[in-house]
This record gives C-alpha cells, sequence and structure tokens, in this order.
C-alpha cells in the first residue's frame, strides 16, 4: 500500500548544486564526444558553430527563466506551452520532448562504443553497444540510483580530464606541433566556408547543450525558484558554451585538417593520443565513457520515468506504460522499450543520430521562447516600456533562432521529425475525441 505524501515537495536546493546537476546532465565531454562530426559538417569551424549556438541556446534561458517565474512546477516546456498557449499545442510539444526522450539513451550508447571501438579497434562496435544497453538496463531495471555526490565526482573527473586535455594542447602548440600558436582566427573564421554549412553544424552542436534546461524540473525543490532557477539555466548554459569553444578551440589548433582523421567519430580520441600519447588517450577514453555511461543510465531512466507518466495519466495505454515491477518498482516495460529502441546504434552513426534528437530540442526551445510571449505579453499584457523587449522582441528573436537552426538540421533528422509530429496529431485527434476535449494533463512530479 502506498504512503500519503504531500502534493509539494521539500525545497532544498540552491543555486551552486543546481549549476552543478545542470553541468553533470550536460556531460561537458560530449564535446570531444562529437568533434569530428562537427568538424567534418563546419569544414573546420567548430567553434563558430558553438558560439551560434551559444547565442541561441542564451536567449532560450533567458525565456526558460522567464516562464520559471510564471510556473514554479515540475513539466518544463510541456507545461509552458500546455497553460500559456493552448492544451493541444502542450501536448503536442511534449510529444516532441518524447522523441528527444527516447532516442538519447541510443546516441549515448552509440559514442561511447565508438570511442570503445577506437581504443580496441579488435572489439567489433556492436558489442560495446550491446553491452551499454544491457548493463545500464539491468542497473535501471533494480532501481540503483546515481546518487548525487557520485554525479559530483564523475563531473570532477571529466572537468580533470578537459583540463589536462588543454594543458597538453597549450604545451604540444609550444612545442611546434599542429599551428604551433596559442591565438588563431582560423578555428572561426574561414572566408571559403558559406554560413550555411556553419548553421547546419551549430544546429548540431546543440546536442551539446542539452541538459542546460534540466534543471528547470526541480523548481518544487529549489529555494526561491523564481530567481535560482533562472540564474542557474543561464550559468549553466554559459559554463557550457564556454567549455566547448575553448575546447573546439584548441581542438582546431593542434589538429587543423580535420581530413586527416582516421574515423572523423572517434575524432576526440586521435586528437588527445596525438597531444599526450597512449597514457593520456587511456585517461581521455576512461573520462568519456564514465561521462557516457552515467548520461546513459540517467537518461534511460528519465525516458522510462516520462513513458510511465504519460501512461500513468492515460496518454498512452496505461497497461503497458503505466505497469510498475512490483519486486524493485520501476517501470520495467517502458525501460525494454528504450532498450529495444537503442538497438537502433546499430546501423546509424553519431551524425545523424544527434539530428534526430535535435529536432525534438528545438521544437520545445522555440515553444518555451513563444510561451513567453503568449503568456507575459499577451495573457498578462505586460506590453509597456522595457516589457516589449522583455516579453516579445527577445523571445521571438530566441524563437526564430531556434526555428532557423531546426530547419538546419540533417534531411533525415527533419523527415522523422515530422512523420513523428503527424503520428503525435493523428494521436491527439482520437485521444481529445475529434478535439472536442481537452488532452489529459501529464503529472511529472508524482513519481519523483
Amino acid at each position: 500500500m502506498e504512503q500519503n505524501h504531500s502534493s509539494s515537495l521539500k525545497r532544498t536546493l540552491t543555486l551552486t548544486p543546481l549549476v552543478l546537476f545542470g553541468l553533470a546532465y550536460m556531460a561537458p565531454m560530449i564535446v570531444f564526444g562529437i568533434y569530428g562530426v562537427l568538424a567534418e559538417s563546419t569544414h573546420g569551424l567548430v567553434a563558430t558553430a558553438y558560439v551560434i549556438a551559444l547565442i541561441a541556446m542564451l536567449v532560450t534561458a533567458y525565456s526558460y527563466g522567464q516562464m520559471v517565474r510564471a510556473y514554479p512546477v515540475s513539466g518544463s516546456a510541456y507545461t509552458y506551452t500546455r497553460k500559456s498557449i493552448h492544451p493541444n499545442l502542450g501536448f503536442l510539444v511534449g510529444w516532441s520532448v518524447l522523441l528527444d526522450y527516447v532516442f538519447l539513451p541510443m546516441v549515448i550508447w552509440l559514442i561511447g562504443s565508438v570511442y570503445l571501438q577506437a581504443a580496441f579497434p579488435t572489439v567489433p562496435t556492436w558489442i560495446w553497444i550491446i553491452a551499454f544497453i544491457v548493463i545500464t538496463t539491468a542497473i535501471n531495471m533494480i532501481g540503483i540510483q546515481v546518487t548525487a555526490n557520485v554525479n559530483f565526482l564523475m563531473m570532477l573527473f571529466q572537468f580533470l580530464v578537459i583540463l589536462l586535455f588543454l594543458i597538453f594542447s597549450i604545451y604540444s602548440l609550444l612545442h611546434g606541433k599542429g599551428m604551433g600558436t596559442l591565438f588563431s582566427a582560423d578555428p572561426f573564421f574561414n572566408g571559403q566556408v558559406p554560413i550555411t554549412t556553419v548553421l547546419a553544424g551549430a544546429a548540431v552542436a546543440c546536442y551539446s547543450f542539452l541538459g542546460f534546461d534540466a534543471v528547470s524540473t526541480l523548481s518544487e525543490e529549489t529555494i526561491d525558484p523564481e530567481k535560482t532557477i533562472p540564474r542557474a539555466i543561464m550559468l549553466i548554459a554559459l559554463l557550457g558554451g564556454a567549455i566547448f569553444i575553448v575546447a573546439s578551440y584548441f581542438s582546431y589548433l593542434v589538429f587543423p585538417d580535420y581530413t586527416k582523421f582516421t574515423d572523423i567519430d572517434s575524432a576526440g580520441f586521435e586528437i588527445a593520443r596525438f597531444i599526450g600519447g597512449n597514457l593520456f588517450s587511456a585517461l581521455f577514453i576512461a573520462g568519456l565513457i564514465t561521462a557516457q555511461f552515467a548520461s546513459g543510465l540517467s537518461a534511460q531512466a528519465s525516458a522510462a520515468r516520462m513513458l510511465f507518466a504519460m501512461g500513468r495519466d492515460s496518454v498512452l495505454p496505461k497497461r503497458i506504460f503505466g505497469f510498475i515491477y512490483e519486486k524493485y518498482r520501476t517501470p520495467l516495460f517502458n525501460l525494454f522499450i528504450i532498450a529495444i529502441i537503442g538497438l537502433l546504434a546499430l546501423v546509424m552513426d553519431v551524425s545523424t543520430s544527434t539530428s534526430f534528437i535535435n529536432f525534438g530540442a528545438f521544437v520545445t526551445f522555440t515553444f518555451v521562447n513563444f510561451s513567453v510571449i503568449g503568456h507575459y505579453y499577451f495573457r498578462e499584457r505586460q506590453r509597456g516600456g522595457g516589457n516589449f523587449f522583455r516579453y516579445l522582441l527577445i523571445p521571438l528573436i530566441g524563437g526564430l533562432l531556434d526555428l532557423w537552426l531546426l530547419v538546419n538540421l540533417d534531411i533525415h533528422a527533419i523527415t522523422l521529425g515530422c512523420i513523428w509530429a503527424v503520428i503525435g496529431i493523428v494521436y491527439l485527434f482520437f485521444l481529445t475525441d475529434f478535439f472536442r476535449k481537452e488532452p489529459p494533463e501529464l503529472s511529472f512530479e508524482e513519481e519523483k
């Protein structure tokens, strides 16, 4: 028999743990995980792609902060769109978020497997993919959670590896390797590379930022969330962006010719070995795999929980998606569904799979920006003075930037996203009895 709980959660979180949580969720070493893919798609201008992505994320972070002030509850973009614009549109945003959630573990496992295969070339990639899926699913099945302290230690390890990467890069450059200089505009500018090429790369680069908004789901557990959450989101985006830009800048300086990579998907490993030899490359792999494993564990658990929330509230068939395995009190079927989707990593590459994730993310970010306009500018009619800039112009720029990046995604990602959206519209059509009633409202906070 379940215990009765209060409808509100205990407020204990302050700014520092929120920022650390967001950075741990982002897994900063992902900048190396997709460096080769970005170098190929931007013709080397990875740092510029990250600058563009950071600008879009900062404006979106601003909008998240505004919406947290209006709705300091769990649910994030789904809740904001539902309450600020329309319940049906809120459902479709939640549907897009679902695409993001169910594919994210697959991408994480794929990137980890590619790097392990680069370190151990005699072991096929598919073995690492299966190992990731089986181990992660088994741990999530029995309900073991990575504690905040362990996540913190994993994040410190990542920062240590990134710091060592920068130190080895500087040492190599000072000793004539790569471009042989610490200062150059080449990582940012190349007159022969069209802006559309860099934009396509920026769309993929936004994958690295996924998670900067995750702290918005902790609003009910944060002290003074109306002030603390917006600051945390902005700081996470800024710090993450700074790491990505600096790391990609030095990666270019020490290895300027992206066409010389043996395997574009594991380029970060090749750079690490080039600047630090076998010892540092082993440490680098350990850092990246630690980050990928922790991220995969959290991502699968989060995706399963979202499916469970939709099943519990009868948005999805309750018998399957709302099922709880009594022995461990975990959503067993949902974990298996995410594991099966993860098998797509066997037939996909890193570039296409990250684009799939970004489709859902950009839809989400776009409607967070538009929710600011819907709530403050139209519903509350806050239009005088500086409110025009705060509640219309800035979020409009953010929404248009996100849409701009969305249309620059890989054509396969756009196709999959559009198919997913059509399925969602058809499903909503029947769920709302031909749009005659509102869709069920999800309660994300009940099964914390």
